[in-house]
């Protein structure tokens, strides 16, 4: 490889330094059953215009939500995206910016940054809000790691409605780092209590609202337990809409909000690139993760905007680092900033109200379905369903009939946990009358 200037005898000398046989005894802690052995079906070399056909046909393959019926949701929602949006991204002052250690030539990148950490602030009801993380996932990791440097305590309590990325990516991230996280059972009637759970050792809870299978909770009583503990409450938002029209996680006493902001401003891209929220209080600003952008005035007295509270440590000294993110979702950022300013405030809770009446009417549309049985009586856009037969069996045939009708829990939680017959089913603003239509006539269908 003419790009790869080691040779043979220089790989040889670093494997040697850091004390392994070969590259692949770097890749230890990946399961085997994660890598790949074989070679890919392409071919070695082809002209630019026969890729691009190749690649056009395989493109072609797919089915994706903008193409049939889609009720798939679980964490990534279809939504509209204004033209206005990717137009404004693609600036090349945006689109090709790097990160703005010079504050004197990148004003308009941190001021950018600076009104996507305020929004977030607004919506999650929270004092200060960083410049983005990965994804919503992410955020839930870091998120455990701040609580325990807080609290100095090594014990994390996860509900069992989180959303199982989240959980993983949480149990990953706190596995050499000696922090004990307990994953609690899914509870499909959205009734779970965790507040005999929660003791003098427990370092944070996390819990998700909406949670995984859209059930809508007050969670003030739960934040009133772990603050009279002295553990700190993590909320999890993966439906960034729904903060338009139910009462902020700040609000009902959280103390991080974490969420996927994908919804405002982003495709679903087959699963990404996203942008994760991470919002906290004030009291809790030197322990927060990435990146913040802040307000000050230059020389003259004029206003503008620099990166602070900014640690090297995050860069240079690992060990000391308060986070593993060392960079920002900064484009994904913009475009939620971009999103959220053209809908205003009232733009912002109409178009939540609108998601949720949708969801209502095909609720009660459901609900009519024999084999069908709606398991959330408290929902934002979001509900799961019990079906009379195993969700997968029917999610497989609807799409054999162009309908996407949703997501079946197995898929996430794995099988073997009782939740073989559980469909989570999401709308939006985005779901026609002939999008339910198909979906109440396919499931009548398959389930009779």
């Amino acid at each position: 490889m003419r790009y790869l200037p080691l040779t043979d005898t220089d790989r040889s000398a670093m494997l040697s330094e850091i004390g392994v046989s070969s590259v692949d005894d770097l890749f230890v802690d990946v399961p085997l059953a994660a890598r790949f052995d074989g070679t890919f079906d392409l071919p070695d070399h082809m002209a630019e215009f026969a890729v691009e056909g190749r690649m056009a046909r395989m493109a072609g393959r797919n089915t994706t939500t903008g193409d049939v019926p889609s009720f798939l949701g679980a964490g990534v929602y279809r939504h509209h995206i204004p033209a206005s949006v990717d137009h404004l991204i693609q600036r090349g002052e945006f689109l090709t910016s790097y990160t703005p250690y010079q504050p004197e030539i990148t004003q308009g990148t941190l001021q950018a940054v600076y009104e996507f950490q305020t929004m977030v602030a607004l919506i999650t009801g929270m004092d200060v809000a960083n410049a983005s993380m990965y994804d919503g996932a992410t955020s839930c990791a870091e998120a455990v790691l701040m609580a325990r440097r807080i609290t100095r305590r090594n014990r994390a309590l996860i509900s069992g409605n989180v959303h199982p990325h989240y959980s993983s990516v949480s149990e990953t991230q706190a596995k050499y780092v000696d922090i004990d996280i307990e994953v609690c059972p899914p509870d499909l009637g959205g009734t779970e209590d965790l507040t005999s759970k929660v003791d003098d050792e427990t370092a944070c809870v996390v819990v998700q609202n909406p949670d995984v299978f859209g059930h809508v909770r007050d969670l003030s009583p739960l934040a009133a337990i772990c603050h009279e503990k002295g553990a700190l409450l993590i909320v999890v938002v993966t439906e960034a809409v729904s903060l338009g029209a139910l009462q902020s996680p700040g609000e009902m006493g959280a103390d991080i909000v974490v969420a996927e902001g994908q919804s405002i401003g982003n495709p679903q891209g087959f699963g990404g690139p996203h942008v994760g929220l991470f919002a906290t209080r004030d009291k809790y600003v030197r322990q927060m993760p990435g990146r913040l952008c802040g307000e000050t005035v230059d020389a003259d007295g004029k206003r503008g905007w620099v990166l602070t509270l900014s640690t090297r440590e995050q860069h240079i000294r690992r060990e000391k680092a308060t986070s593993n993110i060392c960079t920002n979702a900064g484009l994904c950022a913009l475009a939620f900033t971009i999103h959220l300013s053209l809908l205003g405030e009232d733009g912002f809770r109409d178009l939540a109200m609108l998601n949720h009446a949708h969801a209502s009417r095909l609720v009660d549309r459901l609900g009519t379905i024999d084999g069908v049985e709606v398991l959330s009586e408290a929902f934002f856009n979001e509900v799961a369903l019990r079906l009379s037969k195993p969700a997968d069996d029917v999610v497989n045939q609807l799409a054999d009939h162009n309908v996407l009708a949703g997501v079946p829990a197995a898929r996430l939680f794995g099988a073997g946990k009782g939740l073989d017959d559980i469909l989570l089913v999401a709308t939006s603003e985005l779901t026609t009358t002939e999008d339910m239509d198909a979906l109440v006539s396919g499931l009548s269908e398959v389930l009779a």
